[in-house]
């Protein structure tokens, strides 16, 4: 699995989260996560959540860590799985800096307060997953806590922590597959 920092701020609206997005823009084909800052501004008629669309609750912040993961050969619930690895590999992470971190499904939560966003979906061609880290607590439309407010202020090394932790699991898991003999009744 290919992974990517990408250094420019891009705001995510969630219009990102559609096949061959990271192939189009960073020409890397195949299974990939890359992760960029930004804001995070989606409104209702982009929302992939429908609980979140019955309940109004669009997302927005003023700058979080966003990361996006697609694959090619996952049907959903093999990618909702592998959402909720990583947000696993999030929180180990996060407690590797110090951080006592809670996580409840695909969510993340520091001090009572939430820290993430994420959700998996899937298209015609592949299977996606957006996952968010509020950077600062500003412009999210609850309480919520922040990699700032952590005292996490270097949210690029962070996420290639996280990528290269979640490729090496990806990797180990295609290792475990391919070195099994297969039994017969």
């Amino acid at each position: 699995m290919n992974n990517l920092f990408i250094d420019k701020e891009i705001k995510y609206t969630g219009r990102e989260l559609s096949p061959h997005w990271i192939y189009k823009n960073f020409n890397i084909c195949g299974d990939c996560i890359v992760a960029f800052v930004g804001e995070v501004d989606v409104k209702l008629d982009e929302m992939v959540d429908i609980e979140d669309v019955i309940n109004i609750e669009p997302i927005s912040s003023k700058k979080m860590l966003n990361f996006i993961i697609e694959c090619f050969d996952c049907s959903l619930s093999e990618m909702v799985w592998r959402q909720r690895l990583f947000m696993s590999i999030i929180k180990e992470t996060l407690e590797q800096y110090g951080k006592q971190v809670v996580r409840k499904g695909d969510d993340l939560f520091f001090e009572g307060k939430k820290l993430s966003v994420s959700i998996a979906t899937k298209s015609i061609t592949s299977t996606l997953v957006h996952t968010a880290l509020n950077i600062v607590s500003e412009g999210a439309p609850i309480e919520v806590s922040s990699l700032s407010g952590m005292g996490i202020d270097n949210p690029k090394k962070l996420a290639q922590d996280i990528m290269s932790y979640f490729c090496e699991e990806v990797k180990s898991v295609y290792m475990a597959k391919c070195k099994v003999r297969g039994v017969i009744d």
